[in-house]
């Protein structure tokens, strides 16, 4: 007598299916989840010519989490890294690596005055709110990220611009909780375009 074992496979086949296709359905969940609640971009940049050299000027729309705000508002001060790449096409070789610049940046929250201070580059300025001071983080103006000659005018570059926290700067117990957890990271997407090298201003003459 011949013994089939087909319905038994074809409940086991079944179950992996169902098994895989809710799998795929809780990580696409997850991803979305993940991709709607990161809302922080940069908006727009552009480097410029200079009598010194080229600068940066840019907007970065920053949105805190509530694990973030509410870590800021009980005096945790927030670091974050404006990360800057440019780079020369090549079609025979590598793209040639112009600058690879970063910007260190920080907001706290003044538990005495109850005002937020934001530090950037070498300015330091206070907001009485949360998105004025999150406004005056994501404003990017006159960044100095090339000398003169770095550039050829006329030649095109790429480019590319990211905010990020930088979670190294944590204190200990929230840095060591922040490795794998979303609650602690922030990052826009990059911003990248391309330009062309503006002619330089004549340097100032010294009086």
């Amino acid at each position: 007598m011949m013994v089939s074992f087909m319905p038994c496979c074809a409940r086991r086949d079944s179950a992996l299916r169902w098994l895989a296709g809710l799998l795929l359905g809780f990580w696409l969940a997850v991803a979305s989840a993940a991709q709607a609640s990161d809302k922080s971009t940069i908006s727009q940049a552009a480097i410029r010519a200079t009598p010194q050299g080229y600068v940066l000027d840019g907007e970065a729309n920053i949105v805190l989490n509530s694990t973030l705000e509410d870590a800021l508002n009980r005096g945790i001060n927030l670091y974050f890294l404006l990360e800057l790449d440019v780079t020369r096409p090549r079609s025979w070789w590598f793209d040639e690596d112009i600058v690879d610049s970063v910007r260190k940046m920080r907001i706290y929250y003044h538990l005495l005055l109850r005002r937020y201070v934001v530090e950037a580059g070498y300015a330091t300025r206070t907001a009485a709110t949360l998105g004025e001071a999150l406004a005056m983080l994501g404003q990017v103006d006159a960044w100095q990220v090339l000398e003169r000659g770095a550039l050829k005018s006329g030649q095109r570059y790429d480019a590319r611009l990211r905010l990020r926290l930088d979670t190294s700067q944590l204190p200990k117990p929230l840095s060591i909780g922040a490795v794998g957890g979303d609650r602690w990271e922030l990052a826009t997407p990059w911003y990248v375009w391309s330009f062309e090298a503006p002619a330089l201003s004549p340097p100032t003459a010294s009086p």
